[in-house]
C-alpha cells in the first residue's frame, strides 16, 4: 500500500461561508475560533502555506463582551504620521464608535503577519448589526461551542 500526503492548494480547496453571532461572546475566545476557521485549521486538509480556510461572517459585533476591566484598561495605539501624533483610545471607545474594529484587530493579531495572513484576513466580514449582505452565499450558522 502506498499513502500520499495530501497538500491543499487553491484549486483543490472547497471554501464555504460560515455565519457566527457575536452576541454575548467573549472577544478573545471569539477571535481565536474565527482565526482557526479562517486559517482552515478545523479541516482535515489543512496546509500551512495555502489559503484553505472558509469565509467567515460575524454579526452583532457591537454586542461582544470584554472580561475584567478591559473596557477601560485595554488601549489601542495609533499614529497620525505627524510629530507628536500618537493617539490612544480604549476598547470602550471603539465599541461605541467602531465595534467592527475591535473584532477585526483581535482576529488580525491571531493570523500570520505575512502576505498569506493578509489574504486570509480578507475572507473575514464583520458587521455591527444583525443584517449582512451575504444571504446569497447561504452561510452555515455555527455556534462557537460546537467548533472543535
Amino acid at each position: 500500500m502506498s499513502y500520499k500526503t495530501i497538500s491543499a492548494n487553491a484549486s483543490t480547496v472547497t471554501k464555504e461561508w460560515v455565519l457566527i453571532d457575536a452576541t454575548n461572546e467573549v472577544l478573545g475566545r471569539l477571535a481565536s475560533q474565527v482565526a482557526k476557521i479562517l486559517r482552515g485549521k478545523n479541516k482535515p486538509c489543512y496546509t500551512p502555506h495555502a489559503d484553505c480556510g472558509d469565509y467567515v461572517i460575524v454579526i452583532n459585533a457591537d454586542k461582544v463582551k470584554l472580561t475584567g476591566d478591559k473596557l477601560t484598561d485595554k488601549v489601542y495605539v495609533r499614529h497620525t504620521g505627524y510629530p507628536g501624533g500618537q493617539r490612544f483610545a480604549t476598547a470602550g471607545d471603539y465599541l461605541k464608535k467602531k465595534p467592527v474594529f475591535v473584532i477585526e484587530e483581535a482576529v488580525r493579531g491571531m493570523l500570520p503577519k505575512t502576505r498569506l495572513g493578509e489574504a486570509i484576513f480578507k475572507n473575514l466580514k464583520v458587521y455591527a448589526g444583525a443584517e449582512h449582505p451575504h444571504a446569497a452565499q447561504n452561510p452555515k450558522e455555527i455556534k462557537l461551542n460546537e467548533i472543535k
